[in-house]
């Protein structure tokens, strides 16, 4: 056996970790600094808790965040505009912040626009700004990888990828994720879920990531459940925290599989919840996975609780019924066929996630699974 690990960064975990974002930036060297946060967060007080925050450490802070839902080509370069200049980037919200800021601090460290990136067609500058993640959804775990996500000018979802896009550190505050409304945290948490086992069970695993991922998989399937139908249990709420996280670095080590191929290519037809169509996409094509019987499925259904592999078509559906998932997409996708849908999960950019999936793919594979998420109902 042999494998390579990525480097994980320094992590820092607890109630009330925001708090030390700005004494944070100064140790790591900061003067200047801007703040890549949700406009929600920004409007509810932690905005101007935060400039004050900065301000005591004498650190000037610029704050951006005009955005909303998935990141797109106009959010990447305004914030890449904005931090040129500075020594560091905080990103402070969901995947959408987390990715805006990565992209920022390493683009502002040249002169080309973050598209010049796009899909590994450059390398990125080899000396970014210093990076904070603080993420406070639990998710993407956007934080400890080294890949970002944003739509491109045609609107189809691109990456950026590299060593030079990771954090410096990370701060894990389960307080941040308390107000998530139920149905968020359910499609978060399953996001995460999906990559612990598709980064466990894929082509490229290895047991460096499995360590993470099934690490991931155990917390997940312990507290999601509680973290949707209980918000203020605050250790529900750091166990999938801390899962989401562990889940960013098995991903980063060892990437996703089909249900982030179905995802990712709903996203290039229409807007929906990266969470929520990554779920769909799972439970649509899980059947059919665990038929290869590998013994990393076997291991996964294990970190799961279960004795056998058969058994996780049935675990995953239950586990989204309790937490709520309704089984549906959102309205645009009525304008769209099964074959618009295939076509997209065949693009070159979601290539690698089909090639990666430990099962062949074949087209009329992919025609079935385009087939069964087309056929869901279109009510969202």
């Amino acid at each position: 056996m042999k494998f390579v690990t990525s480097f994980v960064p320094d992590i820092r975990f607890g109630d009330g970790a925001h708090d030390t974002i700005a004494a944070s930036a100064r140790a790591l060297g900061a003067e200047k600094v801007l703040v890549v946060i949700d406009g929600f967060l920004a409007n509810s007080g932690l905005g101007e808790r935060l400039a004050a925050q900065f301000a005591a450490e004498g650190v000037a802070a610029d704050f951006y965040s005009d955005f909303a839902g998935e990141p797109k080509l106009a959010h990447v370069q305004a914030a890449t505009a904005a931090a040129r200049g500075k020594d560091l980037v905080v990103g402070l919200g969901g995947g959408s912040a987390l990715d805006i800021a990565k992209i920022a601090a390493c683009a502002a460290a040249a002169s080309e626009d973050p598209m010049h990136y796009a899909l590994a067609a450059n390398p990125l500058p080899k000396a970014p700004l210093k990076k904070i993640m603080v993420p406070t959804t639990a998710g993407t775990g956007s934080e400890t990888s080294a890949t970002t996500i944003f739509a491109g000018p045609q609107g189809k979802k691109l990456w950026i990828w590299g060593p030079e896009t990771k954090a410096d550190l990370v701060l894990l505050d389960p307080a941040l994720t308390v107000t998530l409304p139920a149905n968020l945290t359910a499609w978060c948490g399953l996001d995460a879920f999906v990559h612990a086992f598709e980064a466990a069970t894929n082509r490229n695993a290895h047991a460096g990531a499995a360590l993470y991922a099934h690490a991931a998989l155990g917390l997940l399937t312990e507290a999601l459940e509680t973290a949707v139908k209980n918000p203020a249990d605050i250790e529900a709420r750091g166990k999938v925290l801390l899962g989401s996280c562990y889940a960013g670095v098995a991903i980063d080590n060892c990437g996703t599989a089909i249900a982030h191929n179905i995802s990712h290519a709903l996203a290039g037809l229409a807007p929906v919840h990266h969470g929520l169509a990554t779920a769909l996409g799972f439970e649509a094509t899980l059947a059919w996975l665990v038929e290869a019987d590998t013994a990393d499925l076997a291991a996964a259904a294990r970190a799961c609780g279960l004795s056998d592999a058969a058994m996780l078509p049935g675990f995953v559906g239950d586990l989204m019924d309790r937490c709520g998932i309704v089984r549906a997409l959102p309205k645009a996708f009525a304008d769209f066929t099964t074959a618009d849908l295939a076509r997209e999960m065949r693009a070159p950019e979601n290539q690698p996630m089909r090639r990666s999936t430990v099962r062949e793919i074949s087209d009329a594979d992919i025609e079935t699974f385009a087939a069964a998420m087309m056929a869901l109902p279109k009510t969202l």
